[in-house]
This record gives structure tokens, C-alpha cells and sequence, in this order.
């Protein structure tokens, strides 16, 4: 079974830190970016992050950028979303997800296997 599972999530003051890890297995992780979603309280799911394959290109929305960083170990299959500088506003329930292809999108729909997601809760 393809499965993406993530974690790292928690509860974190303003200013503070977490990594979220997303584990995968059961496809070849070489052939697939993966992209990082958060959906905030009574908003829409909105893309943050992507690391492609095969490691040509990342993407960042524009208000994590400087502060969130991506990357990925082929080796364990395993992308990472190390977040610093946390503010309220990134308070949301983060996901993982499979991109359909190389190269990373924004788009949701262009993402066919989602992790169960790691809630992140910055207290101000």
C-alpha cells in the first residue's frame, strides 16, 4: 500500500520550533515529489511546501518563506518541513502528500496520496 504518514506536530510558542517528518513507503520515492498542505480552523487547504524529485526545485508559499524549510532523505524515504520563527497564523492541521508526478504544484488536485496530517498549535 502507498502510505505517507506525518508527524512532528505539537504545541509551541511564538517564535519556537518543529519539524514535521513524512514517512513514505510502498512507491518509489525517487519518481514523486512531495508537497506539504496545512489547513487552518474554517479555511481552505492551502499548499506550503514542496520538494521535488528529483531535488531540482522547491517551493514555498510566501509567508513561510525565510522561516520554513524543506528537504528530503531518499535514503529513509522521508521528507522533512523544519518550521522556525513560528507565529499563530501557522496555527493549522499540516499534510503530506504524494505529487502525481516529478516537479512541484501548488494545486491540490495535482497531489493523489495524502498523509493523515500532524496538527501544529502555536500559542502566542
Amino acid at each position: 500500500d502507498v502510505q505517507l504518514q506525518a508527524s512532528g506536530g505539537g504545541l509551541v510558542q511564538t517564535g519556537g520550533s518543529l519539524r514535521l517528518s513524512c514517512a513514505t513507503s510502498g512507491f518509489s520515492f525517487d519518481d514523486h515529489s512531495i508537497g506539504w498542505f496545512r489547513q487552518a480552523p474554517g479555511k481552505e487547504r492551502e499548499a506550503v511546501s514542496c520538494f521535488s524529485s528529483p531535488g531540482i526545485s522547491v517551493f514555498y508559499v510566501d509567508s513561510v518563506k525565510g522561516r520554513f524549510t524543506v528537504s528530503r532523505d531518499n535514503a529513509k524515504n522521508t521528507v522533512y518541513l523544519q518550521m522556525n520563527s513560528l507565529k499563530p497564523e501557522d496555527t493549522a492541521v499540516y499534510y503530506c502528500a504524494r505529487r502525481v508526478y516529478a516537479g512541484c504544484s501548488s494545486a491540490i488536485e495535482m497531489y493523489d496520496v495524502w498523509g493523515q496530517g500532524t496538527l501544529v498549535t502555536v500559542s502566542s
